[in-house]
Parts: C-alpha cells; sequence; structure tokens
C-alpha cells in the first residue's frame, strides 16, 4: 500500500508544502481563453475529477498561470467548493512594461479563480536580463505585486524560470522572493548552485515539469527503463530530486486523475533513498561513460559560448547535451522534441538549430573548449539525426 502523502516546509514561507505538487497546464480545454459554455462537459468532468483526486491524496498544492489559457477559468467551477485553508493555490503573470497591465492581468487571474487571494504568486518567466530589469525598476511589475500582498490578495511572492543559472542566482540574492520554480532533474542539474542560493535565502524550491522536459518519463526508451530497475524512470527521477532536502516540491503536469499513479510509489521508496539510488546512479554514469567516453563525459560543457555570440545564435550547449542523451540513454523522441523547438522557443528555450555549420567560422568560438575539433561534426550530426516540423511551446498551440 503507497505511503501517505509527505509534506516539507516551504522555505520563509512556513507552508506544509506536499512533496508533488499539481500543475494546471494539462488538463485545461484550451491555450486560449474561451467562454465557460464552451467548454466541453467531459473536459471540465476531467479537470474536477483530476482536482478531486489530487486533493484527495494530500497534494492540495494546484498550481496555474494566466498564461495557461482557459485553466485559471476552469479551475474556478471547482476550487471553491474545497475549504479554503486546505489549499494551497499559486497562479503566476509574466512581467510587462506596463504596470497597470500588470495588475490587471493578476485581477483577472483572480476573478476566473472565484478566490478572495492567491497563497503563492509568481512573476513568471524571469528568463532574460531585460525581463528582471523589467521586474525590479522602480514602479514596476514587483512593486505592483507588493501592493498586491498589501491588500490581502497575495500571501507570498516568488519567481518561475526558464533563464540561465546566473541569471538565476541573480535574481535569488537580491533576496526578493519567498520562493522560486525552476527546471532541476537527473538528466539537467545544471541549476543546482541556484538551489543552494535558494536554501541558503531559506526560499521554497519548486521543480518545473520533472518527467516531461527532464526526459518524457511518461514514455521513457527501453534502456532508460533497463539502467533505473528496479525503479521507473520517472520513479527514479523524483527520487533523485526529493533526497536533496533543498527541493521541496515537483510538479506533476496531470491531464487526468490517473496520470498521479506512477508517481505515488516514489513514496514507498523515500526512505530507502540512500539504499537503492546509488546503485543507479552508477549504471546511469557508466552507461554514458561507455557511449560518449570518459573525458567528453567528464568536460564537455567546459569552454562552451552562450548562443548569443554564435553566428545564427546555434544553441551549441543545448545541442551537445541532446546529443549525449541520445547517445547514453536512446532518448531520441525526447532529443527530437527539444530540438525542433529550438527557433520556437523564444526566450523560454533560446537559440537555433545547427541547420548550417561551417566549422572554420565556429573555430574562434569554440577556442576555449577541449572539444573544438569534435564540436562541428557532432552539431551535424544532431541536425542530421533530429531535424524535423518545427515544435511549439505548449502556450503557443490551439
Amino acid at each position: 500500500m503507497t505511503q501517505a502523502m509527505r509534506y516539507r516546509r516551504f522555505g520563509r514561507t512556513e507552508l506544509q508544502m506536499p512533496v508533488f505538487s499539481c500543475g494546471g497546464m494539462r488538463y485545461q480545454f484550451k491555450w486560449q481563453d474561451v467562454p465557460l459554455d464552451q467548454v466541453p462537459v467531459q473536459n471540465q468532468a476531467n479537470l474536477e475529477a483530476t482536482i478531486r483526486r489530487a486533493v484527495e491524496l494530500g497534494i492540495n498544492h494546484i498550481e496555474t498561470a494566466r498564461g495557461y489559457g482557459s485553466s485559471e477559468m476552469q479551475l474556478g467551477q471547482i476550487l471553491p467548493q474545497f475549504p479554503r485553508a486546505d489549499l494551497i493555490v499559486q497562479t503566476k503573470v509574466a512581467p510587462m512594461p506596463d504596470p497597470q497591465a500588470f495588475r490587471e492581468t493578476f485581477e483577472q487571474s483572480l476573478a476566473y479563480l472565484q478566490l478572495e487571494f492567491v497563497d503563492l504568486f509568481s512573476l513568471h518567466g524571469l528568463n532574460t536580463q531585460a525581463l528582471l530589469e523589467e521586474t525590479f525598476r522602480p514602479g514596476g511589475c514587483l512593486e505592483v505585486a507588493r501592493q498586491l500582498q498589501a491588500e490581502g490578495k497575495v500571501r507570498f511572492i516568488g519567481f518561475s524560470t526558464h533563464g540561465p543559472t546566473a541569471l538565476i542566482q541573480q535574481a535569488i540574492a537580491t533576496d526578493a522572493f519567498d520562493y522560486v520554480n525552476l527546471h532541476w532533474y537527473y538528466i539537467n542539474q545544471a541549476n543546482w548552485p541556484a538551489i543552494v542560493d535558494a536554501h541558503r535565502h531559506d526560499m521554497g524550491v519548486f521543480i518545473i515539469s520533472p518527467s516531461d522536459k527532464g526526459g518524457h518519463l511518461y514514455n521513457p526508451p527501453p534502456k532508460l527503463i533497463d539502467l533505473c530497475a528496479p525503479l521507473s524512470p520517472m520513479v527514479f527521477n523524483n527520487l533523485f530530486c526529493l533526497n536533496h532536502p533543498e527541493v521541496h516540491t515537483l510538479s506533476i503536469g496531470a491531464a487526468r486523475p490517473s496520470d498521479f499513479d506512477e508517481h505515488l510509489k516514489t513514496l514507498d521508496w523515500l526512505d530507502q533513498a540512500a539504499a537503492v539510488l546509488p546503485s543507479i546512479l552508477v549504471r546511469l554514469e557508466d552507461a554514458a561513460i561507455a557511449a560518449l567516453g570518459e573525458t567528453w563525459y567528464k568536460t564537455w560543457q567546459e569552454g562552451l559560448p552562450s548562443h548569443e555570440v554564435i553566428p545564427g545564435e546555434v544553441n551549441i550547449p543545448s545541442i551537445l547535451w541532446l546529443w549525449n542523451l541520445l547517445q547514453a540513454f536512446d532518448m531520441t523522441e525526447y532529443a527530437k522534441a527539444r530540438y525542433n523547438l529550438l527557433g520556437n522557443g523564444g526566450h523560454w528555450f533560446p537559440g537555433q538549430q545547427a541547420k548550417t555549420v561551417d566549422a572554420i567560422a565556429l573555430q574562434p568560438y569554440l577556442a576555449q573548449s577541449p572539444h573544438a575539433d569534435k564540436i562541428p561534426a557532432i552539431l551535424k550530426a544532431v541536425h542530421e539525426q533530429l531535424s524535423g516540423e518545427g515544435v511549439q511551446r505548449l502556450s503557443r498551440q490551439d
């Protein structure tokens, strides 16, 4: 029998946060606002059943955003049915040049949710220096968030980010936020220094999309399944994250009530993490070294230039990362999806594909890399293997 939900103190908010959160971007009807009467009865029934299932399981943190289309409006039909004190509700609004528009957008969120306040309010997508400056400028969005907090409409203020680690650390260093939503999981551990900083500032730490962006773990390749045994790749990744006490909650982007089931198996392993994780981690590392070579495995990231300085803005670090996942773990479908998002992801997944690679032109930009001679050929190989129809971010899809 699966153990009961676990909770962790969500940093200085003092909220008791379930180790799993119910993310709100996969059960809604549309990625655009629509009138309630246009939402199919079966879609709304599925959403409400998903929320009821979450709450029954002890997953009382419901997380959504103004950018998630009809999600807030549909949640507004079910959330008021629960005792308000039993829920931790979070929404997010992207920074805007016009602070009044930012306030009005939040007010729309609150109206859709049919709540008097949200427990957690995030500045959504602090991904670039310009957005960070927009947030912090006098009279900017952070000041508006503070006003909403003073009015009792917001309890705690945080930020979500897909940005580079240094930018996340810069935002954390301001000590202006109570929590952070960020990416960190087994296949992409780059943001660990930011998590350490967040812990130092006693911030809540929420991991975004560990099962989808963390590797399409709802449909893992056979090689990854074998390497993660006796755990499923999803349970392994959850356990890997939650074995770090600095991490407080993992988002489950549930599309239906049954989407919680595999995640719940993690609870049975939490107290055995120290016994089960090491051997899996060794197998994964050995497989990666066997496929990539030890030198590449340990040094591939050294001296890589940012996409901003590369001709054509080719995102070399991300492309090489996807190459590693292909070679080490056969993660073809995941790598295809991420690669074909390049060029379409905006500041959420920036940079371009390696459509044309000029090894001579790249030489000065790879001068600090110990693998400068290999990288052009790898870039070409990735493009040949992965390029296909462009992928849009979910929020751009109809």
